[in-house]
């Protein structure tokens, strides 16, 4: 590209007449989403509060999206489809996750300063994030109460409520491989939470015993403990970047703030995963 009195110049064939032609701007629709921060003091680093949480909740509506496909291409005997989105949804949480490092530069002391205009506004009413546990089988029926007063999420988390999590799909996928999935696992109501099923250990087992007879099975096992391993560090990121600027306090929704977190730890998405690695090569 020529210089011309130290500028740049711009090369012959770039567009800059966009008059009656879709621009960058357009496309994203960059007015509303740039001018979607309405920060309610005049602090400085409301902005930065606002944007981290704002950014959050569009990469949260990115992994709804593909878990969703990975539930469908499951369904439709798709593997490879489905573990291309796996893979996607891991790297958006592990996106998310360095995000924190970002909202952890908001010093106790700053925060305290704007915090009150948060009134009881709290990532726990985050109804994308909620969407995604309850995909992914972290189920419970009365969460939806705090979306009363917001019907379209409501009617999200009540349909994936009453919706096969990426589990089931995963497990009737199995099934329909020529695994011994226990038909009760197969049947069951898809409403509850999962809990951990020793049942379905022996079929994990056969499947770590020989890799090679079971690759898809066995990669898509380890993608399912890669996409729970990066949320499980997202949620300890979250922790230790609200430890950090609220201490032991108690959250702006009324949580406990870093217990509730803290608790939230010991939720698991594919127990049977984890267990079944303690007998592997013994």
């Amino acid at each position: 590209m020529a210089v011309e009195d130290g500028v740049r110049a711009i090369e012959d064939g770039v567009r800059t007449d966009f008059r009656a032609e879709m621009d960058y701007g357009g496309y994203l629709a960059l007015d509303t989403l740039l001018s979607a921060q309405h920060p309610i003091s005049d602090h400085h680093d409301e902005p930065l509060f606002i944007i981290q949480h704002q950014t959050t909740e569009l990469w949260l509506k990115l992994a709804l999206h593909e878990l969703r496909a990975v539930r469908s291409c499951l369904d439709a005997d798709d593997v490879q489809r489905a573990r291309k989105a796996l893979a996607r949804v891991k790297h958006v949480f592990r996106t998310i996750t360095e995000q924190w490092s970002v909202l952890a530069t908001l010093t106790p002391s700053e925060f305290a300063e704007f915090r009150g205009v948060l009134g009881h506004s709290s990532g726990f009413q985050s109804y994308q994030y909620r969407a995604v546990e309850f995909v992914l089988g972290n189920k419970d029926a009365r969460l939806l109460t705090v979306f009363r007063s917001r019907p379209e999420a409501h009617d999200l988390l009540a349909g994936l409520l009453d919706s096969p999590t990426v589990y089931d799909s995963f497990l009737r996928w199995l099934a329909r491989r020529g695994h011994p999935v226990p038909q009760h696992l197969l049947d069951r109501d898809v409403r509850k939470a999962w809990v951990e099923q020793e049942s379905l250990l022996p079929v994990y087992r056969g499947i770590y015993a020989d890799t090679t007879a079971h690759w898809s099975e066995y990669a898509t096992c380890e993608d399912l403990v890669d996409l729970e391993d990066a949320v499980q560090l997202w949620r300890f990121r979250h922790l230790r970047t609200v430890q950090r600027t609220i201490g032991f306090g108690a959250g702006t929704g009324g949580s406990s703030g870093v217990d509730f977190l803290k608790r939230a730890l010991d939720l698991t998405f594919f127990p049977e995963l984890y267990t079944v690695r303690g007998g592997i090569g013994a």
